[in-house]
């Protein structure tokens, strides 16, 4: 059988929890209690895999911090002390790009629960006060690792039609103080609205004063608002009002998960591996990179000492790595 050409997947989010409870079933509990050894396995196992970067979805999360910080008196008790220099330790040693969170350090919860308005969030002088504080900690304690790639912002708000003026306040003021930090770091970003989204003259204006490096469109599959089927429409029109701005890079990030239930409200399993192909195929010709949510929970190396996520994640894995091999021929 022949397949069109896919770019690889070469960018994925990781975590430590999942935020929504009833979505990280499969994997939560794991994750609690992976050990050292596991997590650097994990990261080997994400750089054979073909990844080139990793961004940490959040490093605080129900207001307790997952590092050493004076922002929460809380921290998470992992089996794991300290992931984070664990995965940094690892990265550097095998070449892997690591975003870290600069989230979730406001009233965050689930969609299908009542949650503090996402604009409140990014304009709270005292949320975007502790993000400051967690970004000079977290540069203060694991800037010395090579790997440490640069900042992902987690806080996003819905695309409709152009991005929220919150939106792009918050990603400006996050960007300015990651430049503080680093001139060598890079941010990321991964909206979600993309079938919503009208690329048009004052979209490309959004676009030209968000002062971001990477820009990973949600293809909202997985969640059901949008079908392959129709991507390919989306990010031809993102990649012309990217060209057009000139200013951040535009990449996919494909949704590999289904849910076992219903959406937001039940676990997230692996998706079938010839509907993540066709997500693969839709976005590939118009985008830089290709990211996916996630690989922890949703893809696992058959063998692997730190096994993780429905045991699907096998299965997509292994239909993932055979389908790459048609174009190393």
């Amino acid at each position: 059988m022949e397949f069109k050409y896919t770019k690889p997947i070469t960018g994925t989010w990781f975590e430590f929890r999942h935020h929504n409870s009833k979505e990280g079933i499969y994997w939560d509990e794991t994750l609690h209690n992976f050990t050292e050894e596991q997590w650097r396995a994990k990261i080997r196992e994400m750089k054979e895999f073909g990844m080139k970067y990793a961004a940490l979805l959040c490093t605080s999360l129900y207001n307790k911090t997952y590092f050493k910080s004076s922002v929460f008196p809380e921290r998470w008790e992992l089996a794991c002390n300290d992931p984070i220099e664990v995965v940094l330790d690892e990265a550097d040693k095998v070449g892997l790009n690591i975003f870290l969170s600069n989230g979730f350090y406001g009233d965050w919860l689930p969609r299908y629960r009542t949650m503090t308005d996402p604009r409140e969030i990014m304009s709270s002088a005292e949320i975007l006060r502790r993000t400051c504080v967690a970004m000079n900690e977290l540069t203060e304690l694991y800037g010395h690792h090579n790997s440490f790639y640069g900042w992902y912002y987690p806080d996003e708000s819905w695309i409709n039609g152009h991005m929220d003026e919150e939106f792009i306040q918050y990603v400006n003021f996050s960007s300015d103080e990651m430049h503080k930090l680093g001139k060598r770091f890079k941010s990321l970003i991964g909206p979600y609205g993309t079938k919503d989204l009208i690329a048009d003259d004052k979209y490309i204006s959004d676009l030209e004063r968000l002062d971001v490096d990477i820009c990973a469109y949600q293809d909202e599959v997985g969640v059901q608002k949008s079908s392959y089927t129709d991507t390919a429409a989306y990010f031809e029109a993102l990649k012309k009002a990217h060209d057009k701005a000139g200013r951040s890079i535009l990449c996919g990030n494909a949704e590999v998960f289904r849910f076992e239930g219903k959406v937001y409200q039940s676990a997230l399993l692996p998706a079938p591996f010839e509907r993540v192909r066709k997500q693969l195929e839709a976005m590939s010709p118009y985008v830089e990179e290709i990211f996916i949510y996630q690989y922890p929970g949703l893809m696992s190396r058959p063998g692997s000492i730190a096994p993780l996520g429905h045991p699907d994640a096998e299965n997509l894995y292994s239909d993932y790595i055979n389908y790459r091999k048609n174009f190393e021929k």
